[in-house]
């Protein structure tokens, strides 16, 4: 009799230890950064991070290296159901939220710590929201840095050094304008195919964060690069509203603490990675060229007033000025 409890316990415990978790969920991000980018190191704490919050209730299976497609094929994705989170840079995510047009405006934000105040405040935090009609909700901001010009042929020392150059822009209807506007001719070519055009002179330079400029190892055809800072666009961490409206209240909270923590480390993350590669690109020679932005102000000034015309486009700009003046107030 007793052989046959012992019998009996071992098979309950074999059950109790094969028998698959419940309520395990498994969300997929997708992404087209490579690994050793400081956004998907960003991105690794966060599913990390959300593993640990939920008790391994909510996971993420990362897809880095654009294998999933490119920004504009993921964010569709998302609208259909058939991803539940990506990364998208803000300039690619206007086309779907017209909203965040508002981040490529060149010149909006005059230092690092000008754009971090906008992100933590309601009014960069409500942003996050606007796209919730288009099936897209954002989670938190990535710092993807202040973006400069660089070129394979002709240094750039003043904005009319620009005039009649090709610049490869991303496919963004603001970086486009702000190109026409410093007189040189934009050519939107996918991130993937920028090195090969910047070879074969199909582009004459084109323009991001140091990052990115090193890493894509760029500098090799492109070694003069104007410190301009023109825009400091970020990355946006979106979830599709369909997976969004099927989880929990807790389950959301999870997702958004974790994402709030993951921002605050990717911030590290991006300034470390900005100063190791404005170290490694002056051992490759690159020439380094730090200017006054008063001439580019100068020619893009028209384009900021007709921004400010759109009375959409005026509420987040006098807002993002006004966090700039009070700040300067309380310095003084």
């Amino acid at each position: 009799m007793r052989t046959y409890l012992k019998l009996i316990l071992s098979v309950i415990v074999l059950i109790v230890c094969c028998k698959p978790k419940q309520n395990i969920k498994t969300l997929k991000l997708g992404h087209g950064l490579d690994v050793s980018h400081p956004v998907h190191k960003g991105i690794v704490f966060f599913a990390e991070d959300l593993n640990n919050r939920s008790n391994g209730s909510l996971n993420i299976k990362i897809y880095p290296n654009g294998q999933l497609g490119d920004e504009r094929e993921l964010l569709e994705l998302l609208q259909i159901g058939s991803l539940e989170i990506t990364k998208v840079n803000a300039a690619v995510l206007e086309n779907f939220v017209p909203d965040y047009k508002v981040l490529s405006i060149p010149y909006l934000f005059r230092s690092r710590e000008h754009a971090y105040q906008f992100y933590g405040s309601e009014l960069g935090q409500s942003l996050l929201t606007k796209g919730e009609s288009v099936r897209l909700r954002g989670l938190c901001y990535y710092d993807a840095g202040s973006r400069s010009f660089y070129t394979t042929e002709k240094p750039i020392y003043s904005a009319t050094d620009l005039r009649g150059l090709k610049i490869r822009t991303q496919k963004s209807n603001m970086a486009i304008q702000m190109i026409r506007h410093l007189d040189a001719s934009p050519t939107p070519i996918d991130w993937s195919e920028l090195y090969t055009a910047l070879q074969q002179g199909v582009v004459d330079g084109a323009e991001n964060n140091l990052p990115s400029f090193f890493l894509s190892k760029h500098y090799e055809i492109s070694p003069y690069l104007t410190l301009d800072e023109h825009t400091r666009i970020p990355d946006i961490l979106v979830i599709g509203s369909s997976i969004w409206n099927s989880l929990s209240e807790k389950e959301q909270k999870w997702i958004l603490d974790s994402a709030k923590a993951s921002s605050q480390i990717q911030k590290k993350l991006w300034t470390e990675a900005e100063n190791l590669a404005l170290s490694e690109l002056l051992k490759e020679n690159v020439e380094i060229i730090e200017i006054s932005k008063d001439s580019f102000v100068e020619l893009i000034s028209p384009m900021i007033d007709e921004i400010k015309s759109d009375s959409l486009y005026a509420y987040y700009i006098n807002g993002i000025e006004e966090m700039l003046r009070s700040e300067n107030e309380y310095a003084n």
